[in-house]
Order: structure tokens, then sequence, then C-alpha cells
């Protein structure tokens, strides 16, 4: 039942626990105490709403910066990692293979305002060694979830 109930949630964090319960061929009170764990042992980390911020009039820049470092002697990466995810404006930071060591992905209002947190936060940290930013132009399928899907044309198609 984990295993599904997790794959569900993940897919549909907003599905109402008597159609999960259905769905598992359980009951709610089942339901709600497996994912009363499920929060508990850390599994589950919080619940998210994905936003297509293009169709909006507010003005959204995602970044996703690599990071090449020198690990911290008996702390390897975590503390730089630590840092780096408190800051808020970073959503997101991975310890990748590769080039380069870490991921940063950040959002801001503009160019400007993450070229700013590069040179003046990140750059500036004595263990960071290089960096490489990648700007998201556009979003075609973010957590599984297509942006755009195609719009089939329903006109009639008339031939002579």
């Amino acid at each position: 039942m984990r295993e599904e109930l997790l794959t569900i949630l993940e897919k549909n964090s907003r599905i109402a626990f008597n159609e999960l319960a259905v769905l598992l061929g359980t009951s709610e009170e089942e339901v709600l105490k497996e994912l009363t764990k499920l929060e508990q042992e850390g599994i589950i980390c919080g619940y998210h709403t994905l936003i297509n911020w293009e169709k909006t009039s507010i003005e959204k820049v995602t970044a996703l910066i690599e990071v090449k470092v020198t690990p911290q002697r008996g702390q390897g990466f975590d503390k730089i990692a630590e840092r780096l995810y408190n800051y808020p404006e970073v959503r997101a930071v991975y310890l990748i293979s590769g080039g380069y060591d870490l991921l940063i992905t950040l959002e801001e209002k503009s160019l400007k305002e993450i070229a700013g947190f590069v040179s003046d936060k990140l750059s500036t940290l004595e263990s960071v060694l290089s960096t490489a930013t990648h700007f998201i132009l556009k979003k075609y399928k973010d957590h599984g979830t297509i942006y755009n899907t195609p719009k089939n044309d329903e006109r009639e198609v008339i031939t002579p």
C-alpha cells in the first residue's frame, strides 16, 4: 500500500482521502494513519502546487546554477549545501556527478537579481571554485506535468 499511496500522491496531492481509500482498497482511517506515519518518518516532506507562471502577470526567472566547490574536511559537501539551501531564493540544491559538484535552482524576479545572487552571495564563498549559470527559457514539462499540451485543430477540413 505504501508505494502505491506515494505514487498516487506524487501525481495529485489534493486527492481526497475517500478516493485514496477506494483506489487502495482500504479504509479512510488506514489511509490517514499511513499518511501520518509517512510524514513523521520524513518520507513525505511537503505538499506543493505546480504553477505555470507564464500564464500569470507575475515575472519569474528560473536559473540552474552549476557550482564547483572544495569540500570541507570531515563534512564533505553537506555543510556547503546547507549554507546554500538556507538562502530564501534558492529553491533546490542537488549533489551531482560530472564536471560540477552542486546544482542550485534559483528563482528571482529578474536576470539582474540572479546575477546579483551569483556575484554577491555565491561567488564570495571561499569554498566555491567556479559557477555556470543557465536560464530556463521555457518549461515544457515539470514534475511529470506537461505545461502546454498542443491543442487539436477541430476545424472541419474542406476540400474542393
